[in-house]
């Protein structure tokens, strides 16, 4: 619980310059559905604010599924599901999170500081982390970096990743770091995973 506080708080830190200008930031989302004659619609189409803080990195659920496969029955706003870092059982999570220029804060941390987060959702292979924002889930997890530059730590090095690469992660210990000067927007689809 102290871990995730102490994240919080320095998730406030993260996002002070886009609050200050009294706005998070946003991606727009648009949802489809069929309506009653089978035609498809436009179920939603608007802002979806980043403002999720469960890291020091603004975030935002654009949709979130509890089953597989899914079933189209609903009609509310899935992004609005309370989900935590991991997606449901046999579920999805659509989620875009901005990283901005990581802060020697961040870097000062406890090293299981994200580990902590995770909790038994956590594969029980992986050698232990090496960085504070370092975890690892169950899940397979897709990322496509939108905009900006980052470096994914693992076990033993990194990569460099700019906008248009994309990563396929399978639930493997790794770290968002990004040590550049603009903020890195990327878009992640994380799936519920057996035991690697």
């Amino acid at each position: 619980m102290k871990a995730l506080l102490m994240v919080m708080a320095l998730a406030l830190i993260a996002t002070t310059s886009a609050f200050a200008q009294n706005k998070a930031p946003e991606v727009r989302r648009v949802v489809t559905a069929l309506d009653a004659n089978g035609r498809a619609v436009a179920l939603a189409d608007g802002a979806v604010p980043l403002t999720s803080l469960r890291s020091p990195n603004p975030a935002g659920e654009m949709w979130v599924t509890s089953q597989y496969p899914p079933d189209y029955s609903w009609k509310e706003d899935r992004a609005k599901t309370k989900v935590g870092l991991i997606p449901p059982a046999n579920g999805t999570i659509f989620r875009i999170v901005d990283f901005p220029p990581m802060k020697a804060e961040v870097e000062k941390m406890d090293v299981n500081t994200m580990m902590k987060v995770v909790g038994d959702h956590a594969p029980a292979k992986g050698v232990p982390v090496r960085h504070p924002m370092m975890h690892r889930t169950r899940s397979l997890d897709y990322a496509i970096i939108m905009s900006g530059e980052i470096d994914m730590l693992l076990d033993d090095g990194e990569v460099h990743l700019k906008a248009g690469d994309v990563v396929v992660q399978q639930a493997t210990n790794h770290a968002w770091v990004n040590r550049g000067k603009e903020v890195c927007r990327i878009a992640f689809i994380l799936m519920d995973g057996q035991e690697p």
